[in-house]
C-alpha cells in the first residue's frame, strides 16, 4: 500500500509553526484541510514595564541637562561645564536608544491592527527584535543612572582577619590571602603585604599550615578597589580539619574587609586634601595617639633591642592601626598612617550612606557589610556560593587559585551591586518626590 501525497507547502506548515498569520488555501493535498491556520501570538504591552517612571524622569532630566550643557559649551568653553557633560553622555545616548526603539514600537502596534495581511505580517516580524532593543535599551539606561563608586578608581588595602573558629579560621584566613594573591597576579595587579602576623611571627611565610592572625595586602594598581570591594563581608568555610581525627566538617569564617588606598605624591593626592577639614581624608593629628614598641616575633636582635613597631589610636573612633613590618620607625609610621586615613575614610563615607542605605532597604535593597556572611566554601561538595548573587559553582579548586572560576563569583556580586544601586536610585527619586 501506498503512502498518501502531501504536498510541498503544507509539509513547510507543519514544520514552521506560528510562522504566518495568513489563511491556509485549499490545495489537493489530503492533509490541508485538517490544518488550522497559525497565528504568531504577540505581546500587547506598549512598552517595557520593567523600567520605572521614576528612572525613566530622571533619566530625561540629566538628558535635558546634557543638551543644555551642549549649547553652552558651543558659544564658551567651561572646564567644570565640559567635565560634567562627560558624565551626562551615557545617560543621553541610553535615553535617546530608549525612545527610538518605544516609537518603533508604537508604530508596530499601529500596523498590527492594519487591515492589510501583509503589513500585520511585516509587523509581526519586526515585533520580537523591536522588544529586544527596548530590553537592551533600558538596561543600559539603568547602568547609566548608577553613581560611579568614589573610591573606584583608587588602588586598596584588602585585610583579612580570623572570625569564628579557632585555628581553624587562621589556616582559612591564610588560604584566602593566598587566593587573592594569585588573582592579582593572573590580573596584573600590583600587590605586596603590608602587614602579615601569624602565630609563628610576623616574618613567616604564607604556606601551608600556616595560621593567619591578620593580613594587609596592599593592590597598588589604580580601579584595584572598584574591582575587589565585591569581596568586603564574611568568607565561611565547611571542610575537615587537619587535626580533625574523626572526620567530622567543622565551620569557620575570615573577615574580609577591602579600603581604598590613599596616594601620597601626584594629583590624585591634591584632589584628596588631607589638611581640609571637610575631607573624607583629613585627620586631625591632636586626636591620634601615637606609641612606639619593640617589635615581637621572628626576626633577630633588631626586633627585641629597637622600638621600631608604631601604633596609631584614633581617639575619636577609638580605631587602632600597629605596624612593625619595617625596621625603620619612620617607614612603619608613614604605613600606619596611610591605613588610619583609609578606615576614617571608609567609616565617614558608609556613615553619611546610611540614610540612603534605609531608603534602600525600604524598596527592597540592602547593604552586605563586613559583619555579614557573604560566601561560603564547602570542601566536601567542592562549592562555592555567593549569598548575595546567589550563583553557586562546584569548582572550588579553581576559586581557591584565583582562577577564572573566582571572577565568575566577582561578576556575578557586581551584577548584583548593580541591581541594588538601581534600587537605591528609585528610593531617592521617590523620597524627593513625596517631600516636594
Amino acid at each position: 500500500m501506498s503512502s498518501p501525497w502531501i504536498c510541498r507547502q503544507c509539509l513547510l506548515h507543519l514544520a514552521t509553526p506560528f510562522r504566518t498569520a495568513r489563511p491556509i488555501k485549499q490545495l489537493p493535498c489530503p492533509l490541508s484541510k485538517f490544518l488550522i491556520p497559525r497565528r504568531r501570538l504577540h505581546s500587547t504591552t506598549p512598552h517595557d514595564s520593567s523600567l520605572s517612571p521614576v528612572l525613566l524622569a530622571r533619566a530625561r532630566a540629566l538628558a535635558a541637562e546634557h543638551e543644555s550643557l551642549t549649547s553652552k559649551l558651543a558659544s564658551e568653553y567651561d572646564a567644570q561645564a565640559a567635565k560634567r557633560l562627560g558624565e551626562l553622555s551615557a545617560t543621553s545616548a541610553a535615553v535617546k536608544e530608549y525612545d527610538k526603539a518605544t516609537s518603533a514600537l508604537d508604530e508596530l502596534h499601529a500596523l498590527l491592527k492594519s487591515s492589510d495581511a501583509e503589513l500585520r505580517e511585516l509587523a509581526e516580524d519586526d515585533l520580537e527584535p523591536t522588544q529586544h532593543a527596548i530590553s537592551a535599551a533600558s538596561t543600559a539606561l539603568k547602568t547609566s543612572l548608577i553613581p560611579i563608586h568614589p573610591f573606584a578608581h583608587l588602588p586598596c588595602l584588602l585585610e583579612i582577619k580570623p572570625g569564628a573558629g579557632g585555628d581553624e579560621a587562621g589556616l582559612f584566613a591564610a588560604d584566602l590571602v593566598r587566593m587573592y594573591e594569585a588573582f592579582c597576579a593572573r590580573k596584573g595587579l600590583s600587590c605586596q603585604r603590608a602587614k602579615y602576623d601569624t602565630a609563628e611571627g610576623s616574618t613567616a611565610t604564607a604556606g601551608s599550615g600556616t595560621h593567619v592572625l591578620e593580613a594587609i595586602l596592599e593592590i597598588s594598581t589604580p580601579g584595584s578597589y572598584g574591582v575587589l570591594r565585591t569581596e568586603v563581608g564574611v568568607h565561611r568555610v565547611q571542610r575537615v580539619p587537619a587535626t580533625e581525627s574523626k572526620g567530622r566538617t567543622h565551620t569557620s569564617a575570615a573577615a574580609v574587609l577591602v579600603l581604598p588606598s590613599l596616594p601620597t605624591e601626584g594629583n590624585s593626592a591634591e584632589e584628596m586634601d588631607f589638611d581640609d577639614p571637610k575631607s573624607d581624608y583629613y585627620i586631625d593629628p591632636t586626636q591620634v595617639k601615637t606609641d612606639v614598641f619593640r617589635a615581637s616575633g621572628a626576626g633577630g636582635q633588631h626586633v627585641n633591642k629597637t622600638e621600631s613597631a608604631v601604633r596609631l589610636t584614633h581617639i575619636p573612633t577609638n580605631t587602632v592601626v600597629a605596624i612593625q613590618d619595617s625596621r625603620s620607625q619612620h617607614k612603619n609610621r608613614e604605613k600606619a598612617w596611610g591605613i588610619l586615613r583609609s578606615r576614617i575614610a571608609q567609616a565617614r563615607r558608609e556613615e553619611r550612606e546610611d540614610e540612603v542605605m534605609r531608603m534602600r532597604r525600604s524598596a527592597g535593597a540592602g547593604k552586605v557589610g563586613r559583619g555579614d556572611k557573604v560566601r561560603t566554601y564547602n570542601w566536601g561538595q567542592q562549592r562555592v556560593s555567593d549569598h548575595r548573587s546567589g550563583l553557586d559553582l562546584r569548582n572550588l579548586d579553581e576559586v581557591m587559585e584565583g582562577g577564572e572560576a573566582l571572577d565568575r563569583v566577582m561578576d556575578s556580586v557586581r551584577a548584583w551591586m548593580a541591581e541594588q544601586d538601581v534600587l537605591g536610585v528609585v528610593a531617592e527619586e521617590e523620597a524627593k518626590e513625596n517631600k516636594s
